[in-house]
């Protein structure tokens, strides 16, 4: 079974989230309000992917990213970006960190972000 960490600070989107991805693609989900608590939990439960939104209370997304990114034991960990932040330095800076993808929630559906969830996990297990 799969184990994503969900990183979204809005209420709504994360119970969304995390039933889609839980009960109807019966995956291990932890979701996380902050970038903080996302750290813990990487750290805890290695998960196989973490869906990771910008705007939290916190730290920054792009920040968390980079603390990842630095980490020798955290650094393969696949991330895919789930924000309303269309900024194109953000998202310059989030493909340099090497993300697996970069998402605006307002441009795709929950089933076309499960979709390329699915795509991430399938390619990680070739490797």
């Amino acid at each position: 079974m799969y184990k994503i960490l969900l990183v979204e600070d809005d209420t709504f989107l994360s119970k969304m989230y995390y039933t889609k991805l839980s009960r109807e693609e019966g995956w291990s989900v932890e979701a996380v309000e902050t970038g903080r608590r996302a750290l813990e939990a990487i750290k805890k439960t290695a998960p196989d992917l973490v869906l990771l939104d910008i705007i939290l209370p916190d730290i920054n997304g792009v920040q968390l990213l980079k603390t990842i990114r630095q980490d020798p034991n955290l650094k393969e960990t696949p991330v895919l970006m789930l924000t309303n932040l269309n900024d194109k330095d953000y998202i310059g800076e989030a493909l340099q960190l090497g993300v697996e993808g970069y998402l605006i929630k307002a441009h795709f559906t929950p089933n076309e972000v499960v979709d390329k969830i699915r795509q991430i996990l399938r390619s990680k297990e070739k490797k």
